[in-house]
C-alpha cells in the first residue's frame, strides 16, 4: 500500500472536519495530517512492515 492515498484521504477528511478549527476531531486530523506528511518515508516504511506481517 502507498502512502500517498491514505494522506489524501486523511487530508479530505480534515477538511470536511475543517468548520470548527478548534473542535478536537479537526485538530487530531490537522495535526496527523501535517505529521505524517513531514515523515513520509517514514510512514511508507510502516505501511510496509505492516503489510509484510502474516496476520492469518
Amino acid at each position: 500500500m502507498k502512502a500517498e492515498p491514505l494522506l489524501a484521504k486523511l487530508n479530505e477528511l480534515r477538511h470536511e472536519a475543517e468548520d470548527d478549527k478548534t473542535d478536537v476531531e479537526y485538530l487530531a486530523l490537522h495535526h496527523a495530517f501535517c505529521f505524517i506528511s513531514y515523515k513520509m518515508s517514514e510512514f511508507q516504511k510502516y505501511l510496509d512492515e505492516v503489510a509484510g506481517r502474516d496476520d492469518g
